[in-house]
């Protein structure tokens, strides 16, 4: 079922984003990490991809070889192992980052094969030591690009199609108004809905709301939270998300000091309140990014839904 068909705000929903384990892992592990979550009655489950690393490795003459190094499960293997066990929408993340246009269209056909309804495109990441995004070659260079390759591929609209927002802008966007601007065009290139990058506070959340509507973006927006879990955090999440934290969350996790324990509540107590006044002010899902961890987001979704 198709994730806008799902949306209702008189019955909102947790949502959840996993990440594919890394290769070795057993398909029991994936599945056990995600079993207590399936108590709050998740409507899917985001699977995200990442693409290939690239290593290079000396060779005899001096030279180096170029090699592609692949570590994590694939995740039309883990859309499978999920559907097969579990009574939920799979949403597989497909990104134009190291994908050429045959590549991504036989992912589409794979998805489609398994009765997937729902995809997320994204542009993805540079590789590690890329100042800036470099496209594939005979790839896409932007989510637009993806989002429209994928509707012609669809033959029609039956997938549903999910973006990417950014609450406080995209770190490569000028400013907010053209960050706006860009989403715009995903939309209108054929996204059905769009699923935000985490935050950690509210009102950030509801501002970019009201850009989108001004801006004439209609379609559901799906606000994307996380509970802080550890101290260091508090510098891991802006640097590798570009997002901001208030200083009311970051002075109470520095007063918590060494206590780890004190620091995942400081992190599930702010996550519930976000939820808890989202679903006040009637927002049809909440998406919760678990990151491989579920302890803490169980404990949020036990107190919100």
């Amino acid at each position: 079922m198709r994730i806008i068909d799902l949306l209702d705000a008189r019955h909102p929903f947790p949502s959840l984003e996993i990440v594919p384990p890394l290769s070795g892992n057993t398909k029991d592990e994936l599945l056990g990490n995600i079993a207590p979550l399936m108590e709050f009655k998740p409507r899917y489950i985001n699977v995200t991809t990442h693409r290939d690393e690239v290593r290079f490795v000396p060779q005899t003459d001096g030279s180096f070889r170029r090699e592609i190094v692949h570590s994590r499960v694939s995740p039309v293997a883990v859309c499978g192992s999920i559907q097969a066990r579990y009574d939920v929408e799979v949403v597989p993340h497909i990104i134009c980052a190291g994908n050429t246009a045959s590549e991504i269209e036989w992912l589409v056909r794979d998805f489609q094969y398994l009765g997937i309804d729902n995809v997320m495109a994204l542009r993805g990441d540079s590789l590690v030591g890329e100042k800036r995004f470099v496209p594939t070659p005979d790839g896409y260079s932007h989510a637009d690009e993806l989002v429209r390759a994928i509707r012609q591929m669809d033959g029609g609209a039956n997938l549903c199609i999910g973006v990417g927002g950014y609450p406080e802008k995209h770190f490569e966007a000028a400013n907010p108004e053209t960050d706006i601007a860009f989403l715009k065009q995903k939309v209108d290139a054929g996204a059905d809905c769009i699923i935000t990058q985490m935050f950690f506070d509210n009102q950030v959340f509801f501002r970019f709301v009201d850009r989108c509507r001004n801006a004439g973006i209609t379609v559901p927006v799906i606000p994307g939270l996380k509970p802080i879990t550890t101290a260091r955090q508090v510098t891991l999440l802006p640097e590798s998300f570009s997002i901001d934290l208030p200083v009311e969350l970051t002075e109470a996790i520095r007063k918590a000091g060494d206590d780890k324990e004190a620091v995942r509540r400081i992190g599930i107590e702010w996550c519930t309140a976000q939820c808890r006044e989202l679903l006040y002010e009637g927002v049809p899902a909440v998406h919760f990014y678990t990151m491989g961890k579920s302890t803490s987001v169980v404990e949020v979704l036990r107190n919100c839904f």
